[in-house]
């Protein structure tokens, strides 16, 4: 797999702080050092692959959901699951955008656990989000929450980090609640003849 500028950059800082620390590390944590920095190129390799897919989904359905600007039938079940289905995918996206973004933001070993914790929720609430309608997301989205959680676990003991569970959630379900509105907006000014919001509390 080819990689990408940014986890050239961060391959070698963290490597660089790894070497760096590495006498003054206990034992039973090198093996969790050395295996840092794969574990989390493959977690940014996944989330991008994730992206990519949900990015290209939700370009086909706002092209196939056009016509629903002036043809929306409130009788038929099928426009409201496409729109609903537009809604979910996009919302989806956009979350994990952010979080692709979160991961720009790792500077080295110590930033880790000041940066990812509140992304686990956010993976998690759109794994399950996605099960139905994406099971191969869904699943994939799953295997990233649990290898960015192995990340967080092994990045703070090396660096003897303290994080709050209970502000990361926090943290995560503010950045949901106002994606989610952004989202809401976005799709309600594609659909200017729709109640949008009515349509999604039916």
């Amino acid at each position: 797999m080819i990689q990408g500028p940014h986890i050239q950059n961060l391959d070698q800082k963290i490597g660089m702080l790894v070497k760096y620390n590495i006498d003054d590390i206990e034992c039973g944590n090198i093996s969790h050092s050395v295996t840092l920095v794969p574990r989390l190129e493959y977690s940014v390799d996944l989330l991008d692959e994730i992206v990519d897919v949900l990015g290209k989904e939700r370009v086909n359905l706002k092209n196939s959901n056009k016509q629903l600007a002036s043809d929306f039938d409130e009788s038929d079940k099928t426009h409201h699951e496409a729109l609903q289905l537009e809604r979910t995918i996009t919302f989806s996206f956009e979350i994990l955008t952010q979080i692709q973004k979160q991961t720009k933001r790792i500077s080295g070993i110590t930033s880790i656990p000041e940066v990812l914790p509140s992304s686990i929720p956010m993976i998690r609430t759109i794994s399950a989000q996605l099960f139905d309608i994406a099971p191969n997301c869904s699943q994939k989205l799953s295997e990233l929450s649990v290898h960015l959680g192995s990340i967080v676990l092994d990045s703070a003991a090396l660096t003897k980090a303290r994080f709050d569970f209970s502000q990361s959630n926090e943290e995560s379900s503010t950045l949901l609640d106002e994606v989610k509105l952004m989202v809401d907006s976005k799709i309600s000014k594609q659909y200017p003849n729709l109640d949008f919001f009515k349509l999604c509390n039916t």
